[in-house]
């Protein structure tokens, strides 16, 4: 018999990645999305059901109606300047949903957890951050999934719910086979930002802070392709079901890039130029984030395959492309 899955927020960059990789592993899939940022058309595997995390009574029926070995929880809001624009709704989506989404884990019986978290947890720091170090997160953003975590392993310690949690660092790139990709209108993510840029859909792209005390004074993150990321969902559920012990793991590569790196590689890939405007420091954005992320490796056997920057804004800008064509072709056959 098929393991049954729920996935929240599968509709979306990182859940849809993952979801594909779950129904290629024979899972049977029920995917929980209120299309806030996701699509129907990145809904490759499984049963889509439509329906907002803040909807308990919804949530509960689907619980009810499905006999689930495990979920994964994608669902939230992940902008840092929104998140500081707006807390109250960053502590709703992200924290109260996660405990509404845990109170009919506990109400079914459901034993296994899998937790999108982040690299925002860390908040500020100098040298690469390994999953004990402080965390000590510097927005509304990093503030609500640091809270959600503590959640989930407080009531993982009076229940027999056992967890994953994987701090993502700075997700980007595409699935290679050009199917799915990052497709919400509202990210401001830099990789796709520039790649925007390259294909002529904006006229420039602004650097936030070059004053910080980084090499060339701009922002360094450690970028990881969408296709590992999923596959570190995968080992995570066969780690859980061999019984494995609650985990946090960090899900980088453990090496940074600056903006104004990523600015050039995207340049020199795309054969293109565009205009790049230097602006003010964004509120809550920390220096330098780079994962020490030896323990994923040892622990869940995860062997991440996608590991060049080539390659992540390769697949990155194929599919921005692909996104292009498919919008002139809808203008098209509506004009």
């Amino acid at each position: 018999m098929r393991k049954k899955i729920l996935v929240t927020g599968g509709a979306g960059y990182i859940g849809s990645h993952t979801v594909k990789q779950l129904g290629e592993a024979g899972y049977d899939i029920v995917v929980y999305d209120n299309f806030s940022t996701g699509s129907s058309s990145a809904v490759l595997y499984g049963k889509f059901i439509l329906g907002d995390l803040s909807d308990l009574q919804l949530l509960s029926q689907v619980f009810a109606r499905h006999r689930f070995d495990a979920v994964l929880h994608f669902a939230a809001s992940i902008s840092v300047p929104e998140s500081i624009a707006y807390p109250l709704a960053y502590y709703a989506n992200n924290t109260r949903n996660t405990l509404d989404l845990l109170e009919c884990c506990h109400k079914f019986a459901v034993e296994r957890l899998i937790f999108s978290s982040t690299a925002a947890v860390y908040g500020e720091t100098t040298e690469p951050v390994q999953e004990s170090s402080p965390t000590v997160p510097v927005n509304p953003y990093g503030r609500s999934k640091l809270m959600s975590e503590r959640i989930i392993q407080d009531y993982s310690q009076v229940s027999n719910l056992k967890y994953v949690i994987l701090r993502y660092f700075n997700v980007a790139g595409a699935d290679l086979s050009g199917e799915i990709g990052e497709s919400s209108k509202k990210t401001a993510h830099l990789i796709k930002v520039a790649c925007d840029a390259a294909l002529g859909r904006r006229s420039s792209v602004s650097i936030f802070g070059t004053d910080y005390p980084t090499p060339d004074g701009t922002g360094i993150r450690d970028y990881i392709h969408i296709q590992d990321v999923a596959r570190a969902h995968i080992d995570a559920l066969a780690y859980l079901e061999s019984n494995g012990e609650s985990q946090i793991f960090n899900c980088g590569y453990g090496q940074g890039y600056s903006v104004r790196e990523i600015l050039h590689k995207v340049k020199e890939i795309s054969g293109t130029d565009f205009a790049i405007v230097e602006a003010e420091r964004r509120a809550g954005d920390p220096a330098c984030v780079i994962a020490v992320a030896d323990k994923i490796c040892q622990v869940l056997g995860w062997q991440p395959k996608y590991n060049s920057l080539d390659t992540i804004i390769t697949t990155a800008l194929a599919w921005e492309k692909k996104l292009g064509c498919l919008a002139r072709l809808q203008e098209k056959q509506a004009g």
